[in-house]
């Protein structure tokens, strides 16, 4: 089975007054259909490059990148809008919904730029299914203000499903949510995975990259650790210890107000 990303040699450098940048330097990898990867580093690491060339949102300066089978290199402009469009989702750490309209209208949105055109009809009911994955098929009239920070994020995962990705890119998806709600997002993105759906997650905070199956760690542009995760942490479980504590804190609270 082809994987969904194959990338050799990818370099990018940015012409930056005398000095040029080296952001991303020779990196080579592949990332398998079902796979969940976590991409680490500092800032400056090169990892939102290497993202960013692995959304089709920018070019590498050399190397070859096959998304899907598909030589990105030789696209055009219209082309890679199409890829992203057809083969990418994105989920972004600060959800960009759009904010006079409803859940069910933001997960529509890719619809409408999509070359094959879908009714009304058939535009909603893939958006409702969308919203019914990430659990929020009830919410679908609600406006983003009237959503927490994690059901905002939901529906933008609902909208970067609905025209069925290769590739799910999510960058610092949990950076504006609470421990909680962070949780319950990567319990959302450990179900995609689950069913089928290939997942590469920016990410600083390891605990979150434990949700994922395996994950890369870059400095100075090159990957200089590749490895399966051990120990992987399971939302559902991790959910079930967060509410065992907070049952027990009350508990004694209780005990210390009754004394």
């Amino acid at each position: 089975m082809a994987p969904v990303v194959k990338i050799d040699q990818i370099h990018k450098i940015y012409d930056s007054g005398d000095v040029p940048v080296h952001a991303v330097r020779g990196v080579s990898l592949e990332i398998q259909q079902k796979e969940f990867v976590a991409l680490m580093g500092a800032s400056g690491s090169g990892k939102s490059t290497l993202m960013n060339m692995l959304g089709c949102l920018d070019r590498p300066t050399r190397g070859s990148y096959l998304l899907d089978g598909v030589d990105v290199s030789l696209l055009d402009k219209n082309e890679l809008a199409d890829i992203r469009n057809q083969k990418l989702g994105f989920v972004f750490q600060g959800f960009n919904l759009l904010a006079r309209t409803t859940a069910l209208e933001n997960v529509e949105l890719p619809c409408l730029y999509g070359k094959t055109r879908m009714s009304s009809k058939k535009m909603r009911e893939r958006a409702m299914y969308c919203l019914d994955i990430v659990g929020l098929s009830n919410r679908a009239d609600h406006m983003p203000n009237q959503l927490s920070g994690g059901q905002q994020q939901r529906v933008a995962i609902a909208r970067a499903l609905v025209n069925e990705p290769q590739l799910l890119l999510a960058d610092e998806p949990t950076g504006n949510l609470d421990s909680r709600t962070s949780i319950e997002v990567m319990g959302v993105f450990q179900k995609l995975n689950e069913q089928g759906i290939t997942i590469v997650m920016v990410t600083h905070e390891l605990d979150v990259a434990r949700y994922c199956k395996r994950y890369l760690i870059l400095r100075d542009g090159i990957v200089v650790r590749d490895e399966p995760t051990q120990d992987r942490s399971i939302a559902e479980i991790e959910l079930a210890k967060l509410k065992e504590a907070e049952t027990a804190a009350k508990l004694l609270a209780a005990g210390s107000a009754a004394a």
